[in-house]
């Protein structure tokens, strides 16, 4: 797991995220809505819905610099449209959402404000049943929806705002210093403990809630949220004393378990059957999870060895088959899967990147273009393909199936960097430095956005439309600036 660096360094003032309990993991519908915060509450006396997104990008921004963020495309995108399938059945119309996966194997998810949503790896790799990975997520999305963290900070005006980012530190980073938490929320004596506490609690319940209506109004199992406390009360006994200071603030109290349980009864019951992709992308997230290729391909062995002949089983193994440089035994592994599932998309991008590394490269390369003919919108299949075909000499058709695919969630942020290399590699430098310049301030990365954008702008011969374009998206991530942003040499400058 990437490590942090100190976290005053990286966050924001001004930030507060909600969470589920987070403890550590083994190894590796007719209900209305109701109460719902309108434009314009007394919560945007604290926080408008423009400071949220501000300070919500923010964060992100440093969670991608430091590398945080699981960038898988495959994961990223389930975790998305698991996200965007909730949304659409929670009855709002919640702009600007943001799903992402983050790099870390403990049991964790989060709102940040401004309608990012967080979900660690290791929550995917605990879950027993998709299900329980929507209950989660709907849980979060409830965060966003109520605006839980501008009615926290307008309930508990005295808070200042270095208290609500140890609070994100806590939750996002699991500080292993249980004072930290206590540390941050007395600072000053400026907040009444208690009071922050109970308002967390009481945001929590009103989020289990509608997030049990949005599960079953999004046609899964309403019992997911409650069957996942369940895990988490498991994963606490096997912890005990060694757990981290959030749980004992966000205990999972008896009250909150059988509300929970009470909720899902009067939801009509749904005989939810796990989809093929969500065991696929759970192997996935724990062949990830390993420190070694080495260490998955013995999990996935011993498996097999067991009896337990799965598909997805069978993935997991080829994954780490071809990460250890054994294509063509992780082409063996994924055959039996194929048959059963012939066109199932991420068991074809699996066959395809096996067979490029067997360097059977025009197999792979008609794999990769049937698993995109197959899912035109799917965004890791585009990845896939035009990554495959820049590698093998193929730059500038790489480069229009880049633009003539419609992504389904969106022009995701690694499209611009395969914009940029396929530039790159057809010799255009200046839409190189466009698109690379583009693809680093989407990830915050304002001062490396503008060094690129600058080499650009230096380059000898760029024509005026070129040149025009490049100094209209400098102007853009100026404006995007923080007011205290200072260029990398100052910050040094400053700091030394």
């Amino acid at each position: 797991m990437p490590r942090l660096p100190p976290l005053r360094r990286i966050l924001p003032a001004g930030v507060l995220a909600v969470a589920l309990p987070m403890v550590h993991a083994q190894n590796e519908l007719p209900a209305t809505l109701i109460d719902l915060p309108q434009i314009g509450e007394p919560a945007d006396n604290a926080m408008t819905p423009l400071e949220e997104r501000k300070l919500g990008n923010e964060i992100v921004s440093q969670l991608y610099a430091y590398d945080y963020v699981d960038e898988d495309p495959e994961l990223s995108d389930y975790v998305s449209r698991l996200g965007w399938k909730l949304a659409a059945a929670s009855g709002r119309n919640i702009p600007n959402l943001q799903f992402f996966l983050i790099a870390d194997n403990r049991i964790n998810a989060f709102a940040l404000p401004g309608g990012f949503v967080g979900m660690n790896r290791g929550l995917i790799t605990a879950a027993q049943r998709e299900s329980e990975v929507a209950g989660v997520m709907g849980h979060e999305l409830a965060h966003v929806t109520q605006r839980h963290i501008a009615r926290t900070q307008e309930g508990t005006q005295a808070a200042t705002l270095a208290t609500w980012a140890a609070v994100l530190a806590a939750i996002i980073a699991g500080s292993a210093d249980p004072d930290l938490v206590i540390g941050a929320l007395s600072l000053g004596q400026a907040i009444n403990y208690q009071r922050q506490v109970n308002y967390t609690r009481a945001h929590e319940l009103e989020a289990d809630r509608i997030g049990i209506q949005t599960l079953a109004r999004a046609g899964y199992d309403p019992n997911g949220m409650a069957s996942f406390f369940g895990t988490l009360e498991q994963q606490s006994r096997l912890y005990g004393s060694g757990l981290p200071e959030f749980l004992r603030t966000h205990p999972l109290n008896t009250t909150r378990v059988s509300e929970a349980k009470a909720r899902a009864a009067e939801m009509p019951q749904i005989d939810y059957t796990d989809s093929i992709e969500f065991e696929l992308m759970q192997a996935r997230a724990r062949v990830r999870s390993f420190s070694r290729p080495s260490q998955a391909l013995e999990y996935y062995s011993q498996l097999l060895r067991a009896g337990r002949d799965t598909t997805a089983h069978r993935y997991g193994m080829a994954l780490a088959q071809t990460q250890l440089g054994q294509p063509d035994a992780a082409l063996d592994t994924l055959e039996i899967a194929l048959q059963q599932h012939p066109r199932q998309v991420n068991l074809l991008l699996a066959q395809g990147d096996a067979q490029r590394q067997a360097h059977k490269v025009e197999a792979g390369l008609a794999t990769l273009d049937r698993a995109l003919s197959l899912y035109p919108r799917y965004t890791p299949a585009i990845f896939a393909y035009a990554d495959a075909l820049m590698t093998n000499g193929h730059a500038a058709k790489a480069r229009q199936i880049l633009l003539a695919h419609e992504q389904s969630l969106g022009t995701q942020v690694q499209t611009y960097r395969l914009l940029a290399d396929a530039a790159r590699e057809t010799g255009d430098l200046a839409e190189a430095a466009y698109q690379m310049g583009t693809y680093l301030a989407v990830r915050g990365d304002f001062g490396n956005a503008l060094a690129q954008l600058d080499a650009g702008l230096r380059l000898s011969g760029v024509d005026e439309q070129a040149r025009a374009r490049l100094l209209a998206k400098r102007k853009e991530v100026r404006d995007a600036l923080p007011k205290n942003w200072r260029p990398p040499p100052e910050q040094r400058r400053a700091a030394g």
